[in-house]
């Protein structure tokens, strides 16, 4: 038997002892004769009639209150007899048996009332888990939702998607996109509309490379994604391409009107001819690389852009603890993190000159270990937050930037 089940029983079996008793109490109360006795004449000595020389209009008055005086008078003397047949010893019997069934009946409607309590209190519980679980469930719906919609786009657009068709790649670069599509495609873009962040807010994050761009053209972005870097760049009048491997991203930006083809990187550089890209950009990319990969990627990059032409690479800052421990460990396609000096030597070891780092998104006031304000022991204590601070609360992401010599 279940909980709810078993206090629905003690519900009604309280109920049933409180009717019970209520019906033993209005069998022991022996209700008193209210029936008023003969009216007695206005003249009786209950209100003495008018005298004096008001005497004629005082005995309307007197004839209207004479009946009440009576009845009050004829109530009041029942009153005193019921009192005093308690005393006798019939009374006495009588008087326990209502005393007696009155207890009873206190101690049923105290049961009554606890159990009405725990049946409203079970159910309130039971309606309150019920919420609990439904909100518990809440995260997983939203994300199997999202991914549902992604998978939704892919199939129509492989079912039947002009706008593939208007996504053509450069003569020298890879063909369209494959009509094998992979599931992981439609999982990853899901995977980043909700960790990474929505277009708008990676759009922000990117707005500070724009201006590295200025006066550029031909401006190739390497794993582009949904297209939000190129969509700056179209918008400041700078033209360029993207290349992806995600097909899922391809054509999401496609589809808002991006040059953006379908490739694997190095391949779609090694197909360009030297020195015909006036720019370079790989946001959030090369930790997603092996090592022997990103070396041939820069190498090749050095050999397609033009001269003076920038190279931005940004990528997680491992260096920060917190962007470490968050933002690269949680995506499962991240192959090796890459330390700031590291990339920076690469970039220069690839041939590339003046690579400076260039770091972004602090993380927040508020997240970083708070100083101590205590006269000198606050010395030690901030040295030490210092230090704690520039090691897991710098910087989630840098970018290396380079120029083709």
């Amino acid at each position: 038997m279940s909980d709810s089940e078993r206090l629905r029983r003690e519900a009604e079996e309280a109920n049933r002892h409180y009717n019970d008793a209520l019906t033993a109490v209005d069998d022991a109360f022996i209700p008193a004769d209210e029936t008023p006795g003969p009216v007695v004449p206005w003249p009786d000595a209950v209100l003495p009639p008018p005298s004096g020389p008001h005497r004629p209009w005082l005995r309307v008055v007197h004839r209207w209150l004479a009946p009440v005086f009576a009845r009050q008078r004829t109530f009041d003397n029942k009153v005193v007899d019921a009192i005093d047949a308690l005393t006798d010893q019939e009374g006495e019997v009588a008087f326990a048996r209502f005393q007696t069934a009155l207890i009873i009946f206190l101690q049923k409607i105290t049961a009554f009332v606890e159990s009405k309590d725990r049946v409203v209190a079970d159910a309130a519980a039971s309606r309150l888990e019920q919420h609990e679980r439904l909100l518990n469930q809440l995260p997983d719906i939203q994300s199997q939702l999202a991914v549902l919609q992604r998978a939704t786009q892919m199939l129509t657009r492989a079912g039947a998607s002009p706008s593939f068709a208007t996504a053509q790649p450069p003569a020298a670069g890879p063909t369209k996109p494959p009509s094998n599509l992979s599931s992981l495609d439609y999982r990853y873009v899901a995977f980043e509309d909700r960790f990474r962040g929505s277009d708008d807010e990676i759009r922000e994050k990117l707005r500070a490379y724009v201006p590295v761009f200025a006066g550029a053209s031909d401006v190739l972005d390497v794993g582009c994604g949904r297209g939000e870097f190129l969509s700056l760049l179209k918008t400041a009048g700078i033209s360029a391409r993207g290349v992806d491997t995600n097909h899922e991203m391809v054509a999401t930006a496609c589809e808002r009107g991006l040059d953006v083809v379908h490739g694997d990187a190095l391949a779609y550089l090694e197909s360009l001819p030297d020195g015909s890209l006036g720019g370079m950009m790989a946001a959030q990319v090369v930790e997603h690389l092996p090592p022997p990969y990103l070396t041939r990627l820069l190498g090749a990059a050095f050999q397609k852009l033009r001269s003076g032409a920038p190279l931005v690479v940004e990528t997680i800052n491992p260096a920060c603890w917190l962007a470490f421990f968050s933002s690269y460990l949680r995506d499962f396609t991240h192959v090796q993190p890459v330390h700031p000096e590291t990339l920076q030597y690469l970039l220069q070891a690839s041939g590339f000159g003046r690579v400076t780092l260039q770091y972004s998104q602090p993380v927040p006031e508020h997240m970083k270990m708070q100083p101590v304000d205590v006269a000198q022991m606050a010395r030690i204590v901030n040295a030490n937050a210092a230090i704690l601070n520039n090691l897991l609360f710098t910087h989630y992401d840098y970018a290396a930037i380079g120029y083709r010599s």
